[in-house]
């Protein structure tokens, strides 16, 4: 019955995929693709990144694949292909892929309400503010209009957020609730997210957040296993990716790990936070992975689904996924804080270009494009209109906001300017 209702529920999307792919795109220019190089030697020569590593697949073979400084300034240690790169929310394709994996299969359904699996969640409120009659603010809890959705935490529109984005109620809130308090797991993290105020109505507006912790948690309900044994079984072991995982456990590991300066305090935070919580496999935004692990996965998708003679979803499945599911007849309303940005939507746990956008020129891409990114300025893109992957492994938070678009606009710049804009 499940699977009847997901069938349904992604608009009748049987048979053959949509998405097409060029297998006659020439390769990218070897002219243009050195500029890709002189950037990032530009990047490590003038101390504002202590290494990158960037790959290119085209028609399934790589074209460029380049290795930049050290992994850590501190040991000087050379970038090597099997660098292990803290993810971040690099995290959440992987875990919205298992989670469309069980939908699948009919264990799961997007219809789900969250309280079926973690019952807390039937109590959960909104936090609306509301102005007093002496002109003050105060946070007044209502009733959701309907319960949180497995896809509303496949599409981010569950209501649930981080502490610094949203309303200063918001960062009070999840500030008063020490949700990071001691050790927990995940079944415990979802807890205490359910008993903190929605800051939306489900359903009603994009917003990022802790959605796709909640969902690990529901994925290790279902199967009965942890969310890393889960994964390793259906996605990280079928797919070859043999470094991937929520935490290191060997000296090998610790000295092919990546770090970030000193100077990137955020960062450094940030690791020290998942140091602390070595129970915690966060499916938002824990991963460890490698540039040649992560490709496996973005290749994966290129073939829509389908790696190595396995599929790993359905045709169905997997245009559900890859389909803007916050368009303009969703009902969906864009954040201030969209993170997608212009011109892409998203899917489920992806974010899919759907139109040029309102930059002029428009952004280098594809129409139906897929990518994501993450706060340590990792960041991958599937485009099959090019028959290609593109990976950029990194460790900054300090420069990611000017180096990923930076990355995007010189891998499409390896192409004719018919092919490399929408």
């Amino acid at each position: 019955m499940k699977r009847r209702e997901f069938l349904v529920g992604a608009a009748m999307m049987a048979g053959t995929m949509a998405r097409s792919r060029a297998t006659d795109v020439p390769a990218p220019a070897p002219d243009k693709l050195r500029r890709i190089t002189a950037f990032f030697e530009n990047e490590v020569t003038t101390g504002r990144l202590s290494g990158a590593i960037v790959l290119i697949h085209q028609h399934g073979k790589p074209v460029y694949f380049k290795l930049f400084g050290v992994r850590d300034v501190r040991t000087r240690l050379s970038m090597t292909p099997d660098t292990i790169f803290a993810i971040h929310s690099m995290s959440k394709p992987i875990t919205s892929l298992a989670a469309m994996m069980l939908i699948d299969e009919g264990k799961l359904a997007l219809t789900d309400p969250v309280s079926k699996y973690i019952p807390l969640f039937a109590g959960t409120k909104v936090g609306m503010e509301v102005t007093r009659p002496d002109g003050s603010m105060a946070l007044e809890m209502v009733p959701p209009i309907h319960p949180v959705t497995i896809r509303d935490l496949m599409r981010h529109t569950s209501g649930i957020t981080y502490d610094y984005i949203g309303g200063r109620w918001v960062e009070l809130a999840y500030k008063a609730a020490n949700i990071f308090e001691g050790p927990f797991n995940n079944r415990e993290f979802a807890d205490r997210i359910a008993r903190l105020p929605l800051a939306r109505q489900p359903g009603t507006l994009w917003r990022y957040g802790h959605s796709t912790d909640v969902l690990g948690s529901v994925i290790e309900i279902i199967t009965g296993q942890s969310l890393y044994d889960a994964l390793k079984q259906r996605i990280f072991d079928p797919l070859g990716m043999t470094s991937t995982k929520f935490a290191l456990s060997t000296p090998d590991e610790f000295e092919r790990m990546a770090r970030p300066l000193p100077s990137d305090q955020i960062l450094l935070d940030g690791e020290r936070e998942r140091l602390d919580h070595p129970e915690w496999q966060s499916g938002g935004g824990g991963l460890l992975s490698t540039i040649t692990d992560y490709q496996r996965f973005a290749q994966m998708l290129l073939n829509g689904g389908e790696f190595d003679g396995k599929r790993y979803l359905s045709p169905a499945a997997f245009k559900a996924m890859t389909t803007d599911q916050i368009g303009p007849d969703s009902g969906v309303e864009r954040d201030y804080f969209y993170f997608p940005g212009d011109g892409f939507g998203y899917g489920y746990g992806l974010a899919v270009r759907t139109d040029p956008g309102n930059a002029k020129p428009p952004p280098a891409g594809s129409i139906g494009e897929l990518k994501w990114d993450s706060g340590s300025g990792t960041y991958f893109g599937v485009d099959p209109k090019l028959d290609m992957v593109y990976v950029l492994m990194e460790q900054t938070q300090n420069e990611r906001g000017r180096i990923t678009p930076a990355f995007k606009e010189l891998v499409y710049g390896c192409f004719p300017p018919e092919l490399s804009r929408p």
